[in-house]
């Protein structure tokens, strides 16, 4: 929204509280009983609609500097804004109950505690999503536009934070629409805060015949060839395991958009598979030993020697006798 706007929906709020802030002093300081039989009450009604006013201009205001610095930095949740609103208007309703009620809005608050109780056990999930969207604009874990990971329940653009749910674009054009209190139960990686810059790593196993080195200036200078990682900060490469099944490289590069992930993995991926045919098989092999037993050391060499006679003495090219 931009700040013609904003100033469009700050003048009837404003006029509004002028308007009765002036009446209120003015009836304050002016008596008129002879005009009006129960100037009391007017005054009173004039002053909570006066505290309305002020709520309302405040709540504008407010909408107004989170604008502003989303401008700076990040949109903030519309859950906000609205709860900012819904405070500000509470305290001018708790301010006008006890402006007429006096001592006896304590009272009548206890007496519907029950009510209130019976409504809560109700809509408890409700409630829970409420209270879970109002925690979750409050903290600020992600914001509108923020790629995230919410651990076993979704992937994606956060479109929309409301008071019960949460709407999520995945990269499969899939809109997922999530409850809150879901949501504040799991783990959530933001992979756009506080910056959209973050590491990703594949991992590829090569055979123990290769040379660390060798294998390390391969892949760094494949991934050279990349278009979609980023090249400052630089890739990297770590050997994270040497096992007999080969040895384990972890290879990292850098990305600044979560929705690239993929095409940027399997590009590092093509090069990488590229640069390594140049070179031979890389691929690990299974290496089998076999080691006779000790008191048949003579036996298993005696049987390999008749075998190797029995061999020798045929001829590979002498035909099959028919029977």
């Amino acid at each position: 929204m931009t700040t013609r706007q904003h100033a469009r929906r700050l003048v009837w709020p404003t006029a509004l509280f002028t308007l009765t802030l002036g009446l209120v002093l003015f009836l304050f300081y002016t008596d008129i009983s002879s005009f009006v039989e129960d100037s009391e009450t007017l005054l009173m009604g004039l002053t909570s609609l006066t505290y309305f006013a002020l709520a309302w201009l405040a709540s504008r205001l407010s909408a107004l500097a989170l604008d502003q610095a989303a401008v700076r930095r990040r949109p903030f949740p519309r859950l906000l804004r609205d709860l900012i609103a819904v405070m500000l208007f509470l305290f001018a309703f708790g301010a006008t109950v006890a402006l007429f009620m006096g001592q006896g809005a304590t009272g009548a608050l206890a007496g519907s505690g029950l009510i209130i109780a019976m409504l809560g056990f109700a809509i408890r999930n409700v409630v829970a999503d409420t209270l879970s969207g109002i925690a979750l604009g409050v903290e600020g874990p992600f914001r509108i536009g923020d790629w995230v990971d919410v651990d076993g329940l979704a992937r994606g653009k956060v479109m929309e934070i409301g008071w019960r749910t949460t709407r999520v674009l995945t990269r499969d054009a899939t809109y997922l629409i999530l409850p809150n209190s879901q949501i504040a139960r799991q783990r959530i990686t933001n992979y756009s805060a506080p910056r959209p810059q973050y590491r990703a790593q594949v991992s590829i196993i090569l055979d123990q015949s290769i040379p660390i080195a060798l294998a390390k200036s391969v892949m760094l200078e494949a991934v050279k060839e990349a278009k979609l990682i980023q090249q400052d900060p630089s890739p990297d490469v770590r050997v994270l395991s040497y096992d007999a099944g080969g040895i384990a490289y972890g290879l990292r590069y850098w990305l600044t958009r979560f929705d690239k992930d993929i095409d940027c993995r399997d590009e590092v991926y093509s090069l990488v598979d590229n640069a390594l045919r140049k070179i031979g098989n890389t691929a690990p092999r299974r290496r089998i030993e076999l080691v006779a037993a000790a008191n048949q050391k003579g036996d298993v060499a005696q049987d390999i020697s008749g075998l190797i006679n029995l061999v020798g003495a045929a001829s590979l090219l002498e035909p099959i006798p028919a029977q």
